[in-house]
This record gives structure tokens, C-alpha cells and sequence, in this order.
């Protein structure tokens, strides 16, 4: 069941749950329980990956059946499998928000207009996102904080956001 939509990863098996086939599977959705809306779970390729059948939220899991699984070895065997949605089963964010995943893809333009990159990937490393930029040049990916600062104007519809590189949000004119 390959996709032409973009995948949104929404979790991961962290393995078998008790001796009677349960799954745990780490939740990155704001409600753990919204897994068991999805229906199927997809892998990174976009085939079917599990569909969660019954759940409970523990923390930020949810512990369930599987319809592909039966035993804890199961379960286990699939533990660090990285489970996605298409985006489009994802609601539309209201006026003035926007999913982090949109960004990707975006043009990085620098304040003359000048294009700089290609936002590659959103990640977070524990304190803040920061974006991951391909240089419209080659070369190595380079990270952007996101932050109003570093980041001060998004054009989604458009498909570029306005990128201040760090050594040059000082030497910005005041707004």
C-alpha cells in the first residue's frame, strides 16, 4: 500500500507488553490513544506496518493488540519499528498554524530573497527545533534554530520561509 502523500511518523514499538501478546508502542501524538484511530500503522516505505485493534494509554503509549501480532516474541521481534500516517489523515491546522512536518520541503530564503537551501528535516534534540537546511549549493546540511528570531516570517502557501542565519541575527536592522 505505497502512498503518494507525505508520511507522518506518529510512534514506535517499543516491544511486547506482559506474557499474552500486547504491544507497546510509544505514542507521538498529543493523546497517546489517537493511534488506535489511524487504522493501519505504515512503515517508512509506506506498507502496512500494524493496526492497532484495542489500546489503552500508559503514559505516553498506548498497550494493545495488534491484529498482526499474537505472542510477546511477536511483539518483540518488531520492537524500533518507526510507524506513520499519511499526512492527509491528519486534521487541517486552524488559520495561522501548521504541522512541522510541512515545513519540510520549504525554500530557505536569506532577507535580500537570496535562496539558501531547502529545509531537509525538523529535528529536536531535546530543547528546541531546529531545522535541518540542504544548501541550494551542495555540501554538507546545515542547522537553523527555529525560533521567531532565527526564523522570523513563514510562507507555507508559498513554499519558502525567510531564514537569519546566527552570525547574522545582530546585524539586523531593528524592525
Amino acid at each position: 500500500m505505497a502512498t503518494d502523500s507525505k508520511l507522518i511518523l506518529v510512534g514506535q514499538v517499543a516491544g511486547g507488553f506482559g506474557v499474552k501478546g500486547e504491544v507497546r508502542v510509544t505514542a507521538w501524538t498529543a493523546e497517546p490513544k489517537t493511534l488506535l484511530s489511524y487504522g493501519v500503522l505504515l512503515r517508512a516505505d509506506g506498507t502496512p506496518g500494524l493496526t492497532l485493534i484495542s489500546g489503552r494509554a500508559e503514559k505516553s503509549a498506548v498497550v494493545g493488540r495488534a491484529r498482526e501480532i499474537a505472542t510477546k516474541e511477536q511483539a518483540d521481534a518488531l520492537r524500533g519499528l518507526k510507524l506513520y500516517i499519511p499526512r492527509d489523515k491528519l486534521p487541517e491546522p486552524d488559520e495561522d498554524e501548521f504541522y512541522l512536518t510541512d515545513l519540510v520541503g520549504l525554500e530557505a530564503r536569506d532577507p535580500e530573497g537570496l535562496v539558501l537551501g531547502t529545509v531537509k528535516s525538523v529535528q529536536n534534540f531535546g530543547a528546541d527545533d531546529i531545522l535541518e537546511i540542504a544548501p541550494a549549493a551542495g555540501g554538507p546540511t546545515w542547522f537553523l534554530p527555529f525560533t521567531k528570531e532565527a526564523v522570523p516570517a513563514l510562507h507555507i502557501a508559498d513554499g519558502w520561509l525567510l531564514a537569519v542565519r546566527p552570525n547574522e541575527i545582530g546585524e539586523r536592522e531593528p524592525d
